[in-house]
């Protein structure tokens, strides 16, 4: 399997739509989006700004707005898998606005297979690129344009998992706990901060789905993979 990693500034260079893009956000996008959907939500309505999520929970009041930094009017809650995991979500749809997570995946929104992964669904990610990809993947790494060693070593890892290689996860994960978005964590740079996201974040395979995201009507949305879900609970 031929893979290559770009950050998302240099998609352009491509000139079209990868056949099959990974977008990869360790800290914190998808693995926030991984926990509202393991909590039971019905999908991630990955937003292409704050004014657009605000107008989506407008017109349905019901629908979980989340967004990056400190909390605001209009949103519930912010881009934290700490508080993620304590919110009632079973059958509810999540609106998520991020300044790179959410900005890859749309930004790979005509590729025929776009998925979203961090480290917390990447076996189920190996798995569906193994059955679905054909010869070729983009690697979307979405943090510091393509530099962010958790979002790299994640795509890295799951790349050596999609093709087969005996990969040990142990180097991955301390490159992530090492890296400089897990620094800003830590010592509160980055604002809307639960004191347990780095650790969830640095959890291999917590969920038993890929996620997989496609334009629904006008947006993009994100949903698990039912044909990719194994035994196991949230």
């Amino acid at each position: 399997m031929e893979t290559s990693f770009l950050g998302i500034g240099a998609l352009g260079e491509l000139g079209r739509a990868p056949a099959v893009a990974v977008v990869v956000d360790v800290m914190r996008a998808f693995t926030v989006a991984a926990w509202a959907l393991g909590r039971g939500a019905e999908k991630v309505v990955l937003a292409g700004s704050l004014d657009e999520a605000l107008a989506l929970k407008a017109r349905h009041p019901d629908w979980v707005t989340v967004k990056d930094g400190a909390p605001a009017p209009g949103f519930d809650t912010v881009n934290s898998p700490g508080l993620m995991r304590s919110l009632a979500l079973e059958g509810r749809t999540v609106v998520q606005k991020t300044t790179a997570g959410t900005v890859g995946a749309l930004a790979v929104k005509d590729a025929p297979l776009v998925l979203c992964a961090a480290f917390v669904v990447a076996e189920a990610t190996a798995d569906h690129l193994r059955a679905h990809a054909g010869d070729g993947v983009t690697f979307v790494v979405t943090g510091e344009d393509g530099q962010a060693d958790e979002d790299l070593a994640c795509a890295q890892y799951i790349a050596g998992r999609a093709a087969g290689a005996g990969t040990n996860a142990a180097e991955f994960l301390r490159r992530a706990a090492t890296s400089r978005a897990a620094a800003e964590l830590a010592e509160g740079v980055r604002e809307g901060v639960h004191p347990d996201d780095i650790a969830l974040c640095l959890e291999l395979d917590r969920f038993p789905f890929a996620m997989v995201a496609a334009v629904e009507g006008p947006l993009m949305v994100l949903r698990a993979s039912a044909a990719f879900v194994r035994d196991g609970s949230c």
